[in-house]
Order: structure tokens, then sequence, then C-alpha cells
């Protein structure tokens, strides 16, 4: 696993008795630790902080009081005084500190970011930002409900709400107004674990009727994102090209579409560096979808894919895209909260708004919007029924060759996401376009 790095420059001489058995090449982030006066004079004051920050969120600390949160490496400290929530994270993946269940992790999560905890936190270097961030499919299998899909799913008892909203375009001072459908999804009810598989295929529903996707579509998912939408798009009698990111997802994806009967509708390729396939394409296509791709991108590049994908799409055709956003809840804190992910998973990690990527939309692209729907409350319950399903396959996933420290940095992240969306801070939001001009190619 590639991990970027924040700024650390002083290693431990001796590794401690708990960090023996860390991998150094894989996490050499748990390995470095500041060391010395000053090092530990910064950890007194991060520790001072933190037991503020618990106090003022309403975590119970005490052991005789039934804490949430336990403390059992004080080296813990010298990793927030370094570098905050990233520092926060290394302890949880060292098992420097831990929380009594994955539900009770969130919990507090949730409170820290309420109570806005906000220890200073390095912003990862831009240079480090492009590329990584593709999950393994030997890992998706252990928290995907139908075995293939890392994505957040759309509950049937959420009840859909509509109205027809009037934007201003961003395209030019003079560029006419235009309308979006806006949909709002009501809290889903009674979600167990059973109904993953279920609502990860109703996200994949809703984005192939979004596009209009039956017999004789040409459809392209860019980048494929486990299988579920070209397997069903094929359903429905699709023609499907599916790009995946690198060879290890090309080869998961041909195992399925072969397992599956449908070689013959589906067909798979590499995407290549960048988005250059999609500039250098020569034919286009009736349907383009994308899930959950968009938020892991810089904006400059969530900007490149999207022009890109308008020049993918035939004038006639429809784009569906599926991606988390962040709501008018979230906060800096969040923000440096998500510093962890971009260090271990995600690099390029940004959520936009609806109104930020409007203006991507109608500045950087050949597209317009035209359909929304937001479901904030059915992101929380993904997440849940994610890690809940992740906590009961760790044995699994020890057994597939996920080290502890990974398997508890997959716990964190499910867990942090999860506040995030509890706090309704985050959104799953899916989003049609359409190109501007529907006569013709300019």
């Amino acid at each position: 696993m590639s991990v970027v790095r924040v700024g650390r420059v002083l290693t431990a001489p001796d590794v401690p008795e708990h960090l023996v058995t860390v991998d150094a090449h894989a996490w050499p982030g748990l390995l470095a630790i500041p060391t010395g006066p000053a090092a530990g004079l910064k950890a007194r004051v991060a520790e001072a902080k933190f037991a503020g920050a618990c106090a003022a969120a309403g975590i119970e600390l005490d052991p005789g009081r039934g804490a949430e949160l336990r403390v059992e490496y004080d080296m813990l400290f010298r990793r927030i005084a370094e570098s905050g929530w990233v520092g926060l994270a290394e302890g949880f993946m060292a098992g420097e500190w831990f929380a009594t269940s994955s539900e009770v992790l969130v919990d507090v999560l949730t409170k820290l970011l309420q109570s806005n905890y906000r220890p200073k936190t390095p912003t990862i270097s831009p240079k480090h930002l492009d590329g990584g961030g593709e999950i393994p499919a030997e890992l998706v299998q252990h928290f995907a409900g139908d075995g293939m899909s890392g994505f957040a799913g759309h509950f049937a008892t959420g009840v859909p709400t509509t109205q027809r909203v009037r934007v201003k375009s961003q395209q030019s001072r003079s560029a006419p107004a235009y309308f979006v459908d806006v949909t709002e999804y009501s809290e889903p009810i009674d979600a167990s674990r059973d109904d993953l598989g279920d609502v990860q295929q109703r996200s994949v529903q809703m984005l192939l009727d979004a596009c209009a996707t039956s017999r004789g579509t040409h459809l392209l998912e860019f980048p494929s994102s486990g299988g579920a939408v070209s397997l069903a798009a094929a359903g429905r009698g699709a023609v499907v090209d599916a790009w995946a990111a690198d060879e290890h997802a090309a080869d998961a994806l041909r195992d399925r579409v072969v397992y599956a009967g449908v070689g013959g509708a589906v067909h798979v390729e590499l995407m290549g560096p960048e988005w250059t396939r999609a500039t250098n394409r020569r034919s286009f296509y009736d349907a383009v979808v994308s899930v959950e791709r968009l938020e892991t991108l810089t904006p400059a590049s969530k900007a490149q894919y999207l022009s890109a994908v308008g020049h993918l799409v035939d004038p006639g055709g429809r784009v569906a895209v599926q991606t988390a956003m962040r709501t008018a809840a979230f906060t800096p804190a969040a923000d440096a909260a998500l510093q962890s992910l971009r260090a271990y998973i995600w690099p390029g990690l940004s959520f936009s708004t609806p109104d930020e990527l409007t203006r991507i939309v109608d500045r950087r692209t050949p597209l317009r919007i035209v359909a929304q729907t937001r479901a904030p409350a059915h992101l929380a319950a993904s997440l849940r029924l994610q890690r809940e399903m992740f906590d009961s396959r760790l044995r699994e996933a020890a057994a597939d060759g996920f080290d502890q420290v990974y398997r508890r940095l997959w716990q964190w992240q499910f867990a942090l996401r999860e506040a995030l969306a509890r706090l309704e801070m985050l959104d799953v939001v899916q989003v049609t376009l359409v190109p501007r001009d529907r006569r013709g190619r300019r």
C-alpha cells in the first residue's frame, strides 16, 4: 500500500513493543514518531486539549464509569501533537487507543466533530494528490452487500419528494437560467445488514433509469465500480464498455462478467492514464455512468473528468453520476478529520457542494445538470450496514492478507464517514446531466 506522508521528520530509535509487528514498508507513518523534550512537551499539551475536548463532547474516559474510549499508550499524544487528526487515526491504527465497539467509535467521532475538535492538522501536499485510492476487490467483498459494490445504496422506505428549482447559469453573466428537478429522499426505516445488496442495487437501477438505459443502449461505465452497473445494464439489453482503473480491477471485472454469462455484452478495457482515453475517443455513447469516483478527485481533476465525460456522450445522450457531496453543515473540523483519509486512502479526496458542482459543470464542461437527488440519511444508513458487515468479516479479511493495521484503517474510515453523514455534513447525491447542445457536436 502506498502511503502519503504529511511532514514526518523524526523517527524513534527503538521500535516500541506494541509496534514490533507493524510492517515498516507498508506503514512508515506508524513507526515515525517525534522524539525529544520538545515533542514530549507538545504531547502533554495535546493530551490536555484532547481530554478537554472529550469532556466538552461528553465522551467518558474513566474506566470506572464505563469508558467509551480507552488510551493504551501515551504515544498517541505525540502523534496528535505532530499531525492532529492524522495522528489520531494513526494511533487508532496502531492500537494505541480504542473504543469499546465500532458503533461506539462512530459515536466518539460524531461527538468530537460536533464539539469542533480541531487539533492542528497538516494539509496534504498538492504534489501527492494525483492517483491512488483504488480499493482492492478482495477487500470490497468483505463489506459489499453483493460482494462487489463499495458504494452507498438507496432504501425503498425513503419517500421521494421532487420540486423544480430555477438555477442561474454559471456559464456566463448573459447565459439564461435553467431548471433542475431536485428530489429529496426521506429517512429510511428498519434498515438491516441483509438489505445492503438490495439498496445498492436500487442505486444502480436509479442511475440506469436516469440515463434511459434499455435494449440497444451503448453505455460506458467510467470507471467501473466493481461490476454491478455493467451487469445490470447488460441485463437490460445494453451494450456496455467498462473502463477499469487498473489491471487488477479489470481482471476481477472480467471474471464477474464471464461468471454472469454476459461476456458478449460487456467489454472490459483499461482506462489509461488520466483521461487520455476519453479525449482521444472517436465514438460516442448513449449513456455514461459514474459511481462515487468524483469525490476522490481534486477540484481541478473533477473539471477534467467531467469535461472528458461530456466529450464521450452523444448529443442526445445522458450522464448519470452518483457522488458524495458536502452540505452547508460541513465544518473546518470535518475537513481536518478527512486529512486522515487523504493521507492513507484517497489522496485527492474533496467533497463539492451542489453549487460548486454546478459551477464546474457550467464553466468547464459541455454538459448541463437537469436533475439531482439528495439522501443524506441513506448515506449514513449505508455506511452503517457496510461497517457492520466488515466487522463481521474481520477474520476473513485477515485470511485474505489484510493485516491488522489495514483492517483498523478500514474501520476508521467507515466510522469517520458515518459520523459525518450522521451530522448531515455529507450527502449521497445522484446527478443527471445532458449535453448543452442537443443538436450535434460543435
